[in-house]
């Protein structure tokens, strides 16, 4: 075992293990640790390192640190049967020590040619608390305690970075299908298949410090677009074009802004070739017309399937523009017959769905999309059999989304647009620099799944995703004639006003009333989900929570604009900005949005109070105009037409509510 020390890394070598330690941008250093004989300068979705690293290196062969700023790692060779010892610092106070348990770093299963099951295996520090990880259905937002897939699925994207209550951020360098734990006994990163471990560790004095470095590593969020601020209609399906003007008149003739409204799946001819069905859309120019004059933005769903039945399926296959499979027929996802889906890894396949795209929709005047299905949905998920442009499933799967936002990104930049939103259905590290607003998927419409959707939403703010929301409602199984799910409606609505993006959509259950319109039809609607559809006392609180919307839009986009610039995210958890306070480090269901309003959401069916536990400073209740002193608990009333939120004492917003 030996130690070399070059001018700006550290070289650490034992046998069947390189391992390099080295400066990447200020405050952060990179590992990269492999069985072969070389390193791979393959980043993936990391962007080149930042100039202005102000770093040091000293030791010998037997032990040498790196120190970058706020962080700094020793390696220390120790003896041949235990050795390898390597510690990270913040600020000189130890974070992060590798373990020992059997093997090391990179010696482990081999997989295929050079790729390996992966480890990196560190001690648990007690008290330590952990956040990101992307975003699944989990009623917790505290990671300590758990272990996490890396992969993705319908509800689940697997973002491999997390930050810590001791004040530094990790980022898991590996597009591999894996798992992280974090739990009592060790904090382990695993790569199921990959060539090396990849890793980096970054600090800051606060959390927004360690969230830009984060975002300086892997990009911020371009311009968000002002209109996108405002309240999103949507519902599985608006089956025809008059369907979409009807429900955008309604809510003009009733007064209620609406930013934008979706047209979801099947409105196209068949499964990979991006166009309108002339039959029940015969003039989307006339329409997209229409709802311009109105003010109202169109969204049109888009998805990544294909089969043999589409116009493009031979092209794309005789070109490799499609996912392959290692063994077996094409067949990835049976979806009213098998399909597969495009490559979008290959810049080959982007072009060429692009070309399409804008032919079919962006010249008709749809220059909004939505990225359905963008994990990509296969089943089985057997990763290994699937073969992409940039490699096996198994080395590179979780890359998928972050490609697929790119090329609508690029699309629509290359046309022109200057503010790109793309509301899709994944992410990966990086996905957020390509406008990727993300939901959290086909979620129930139950209580306990908004529960679970707020720490879904502040686990995506601390994975570096500040573009966020949830299908108002939920996805399946709402019975817009119950009375749990218009009491749950009116409780998500109020979470919605206090999220990234406001958007209602939900497969609701069809009720007796409606009749079958165009017998045939691939894909029916659902019961109706405008906001006019949960009875007339709800309609008046959800018409109120819409033009509050409105009028909030000014504040967000400040916040959005700020997202854009340092990285922080509007929806925010309390110890984001209360960082000193060991509370807030406890605290999962309620948070700040920006800077000045902390909103605490009802979740529980039948609830109409709750605790809320005010920082330091001076607040405003919301609803009594009464001014309360922090670093307290209170209890607060919220009947259905009420939520609970509190602004800063002084601050502008107060005057909106």
């Amino acid at each position: 075992m030996s130690i070399t020390i070059e001018k700006d890394r550290i070289i650490f070598e034992r046998r069947d293990e390189l391992t390099v330690f080295e400066p990447y941008g200020p405050d952060c250093i990179r590992c990269r640790s492999t069985k072969n004989s070389r390193l791979s300068d393959e980043n993936w979705t990391l962007l080149p390192a930042k100039e202005g690293a102000c770093f040091s290196i000293e030791g010998d062969e037997k032990k040498a640190v790196l120190k970058n700023g706020h962080m700094s790692v020793s390696v220390d060779a120790g003896t041949p049967w235990y050795g390898g010892i390597i510690t990270f610092y913040r600020d000189n106070v130890p974070i992060l020590k590798t373990k020992y348990e059997g093997d090391y770093t990179c010696r482990n299963i081999h997989t295929e040619g050079d790729n390996y099951q992966v480890k990196a295996i560190f001690e648990s520090n007690p008290g330590e608390h952990f956040y990101g990880l992307g975003q699944e259905q989990e009623d917790f937002f505290d990671r300590q305690g758990s272990s996490c897939n890396l992969l993705h699925y319908n509800t689940k994207s697997a973002v491999p970075v997390v930050y810590s209550s001791l004040g530094y951020g990790f980022f898991w360098n590996n597009p591999a299908p894996g798992r992280c734990e974090t739990t009592k006994n060790h904090i382990m990163w695993v790569a199921d298949s990959a060539y090396q471990a990849d890793y980096l560790v970054y600090a800051g004095e606060t959390p927004a410090d360690v969230m830009k470095i984060y975002c300086e590593l892997t990009g911020y969020a371009p311009e968000f677009p002002e209109w996108a601020a405002g309240f999103w209609q949507s519902r599985l399906r608006y089956e025809c074009q008059e369907d979409v003007l009807n429900v955008a008149r309604e809510y003009r003739k009733r007064g209620v802004p609406l930013a934008a409204i979706v047209i979801d799946y099947f409105h196209w001819t068949e499964q990979g070739e991006w166009k309108f069905d002339p039959k029940y859309w015969p003039d989307p120019e006339g329409m997209c017309r229409e709802l311009k004059e109105m003010g109202i933005q169109l969204i049109v769903s888009v998805w990544p399937t294909i089969n043999p039945a589409s116009e493009n399926y031979r092209e794309m296959n005789d070109r490799n523009m499609l996912v392959r499979t290692e063994c077996g027929q094409y067949g990835t996802f049976d979806f009213y017959g098998q399909q597969t889906f495009i490559d979008v890894t290959n810049p080959k396949t982007r072009s060429f769905v692009w070309d399409k795209v804008k032919k079919n929709y962006y010249d008709k005047g749809i220059h909004n999309f939505w990225l359905d299905e963008a994990e990509p949905e296969v089943h089985p998920q057997q990763f290994s059999n699937l073969k992409f442009y940039v490699g096996n499933g198994a080395q590179t799967a979780m890359l998928y989304p972050y490609y697929y936002s790119k090329l609508f990104y690029e699309g629509l930049k290359e046309a022109g647009e200057d503010k790109v939103i793309v509301l899709t259905r994944a992410a990966y590290p990086g996905s957020q620099k390509f406008g990727s607003l993300v939901w959290n998927g086909d979620i129930a419409s139950t209580f306990l799944n908004l529960r679970m959707s707020v720490k879904t939403g502040l686990s995506m703010a601390m994975s570096g995703i500040p573009w966020w929301n949830s299908d108002i409602g939920g996805f399946h199984s709402g019975d817009t004639r119950s009375e749990y799910f218009r009491e749950l409606i009116v409780r998500w609505a109020q979470f919605g006003v206090f999220c990234p993006v406001m958007r209602l959509h939900g497969a609701r259950i069809r009720t007796p009333e409606q009749t079958e319109r165009f017998p045939g039809i691939k894909e029916r609607t659902g019961g109706e989900n405008e906001i006019w559809s949960f009875g007339d006392e709800n309609y008046e609180i959800l018409a109120e929570l819409v033009k509050l919307r409105e009028r909030l839009k000014p504040y967000i986009c400040r916040y959005m604009d700020i997202a854009s610039k340092e990285g922080k995210p509007i929806m925010r958890p309390m110890f984001f900005d209360y960082y000193k306070d060991p509370v807030c480090y406890e605290l999962e269901d309620q948070y700040m949005f920006g800077e000045d309003i902390l909103f605490a959401p009802i979740t529980e069916q039948g609830c109409i109070s709750r605790k809320v536990y005010l920082p330091e400073g001076s607040w405003q209740d919301v609803n009594s105009k009464a001014i309360v002193k922090g670093g307290q608990w209170i209890e607060c009333e919220a009947p259905i037409d009420k939520f609970i939120a509190f602004v800063k004492e002084g601050a502008e917003v107060a005057e909106i509510f």
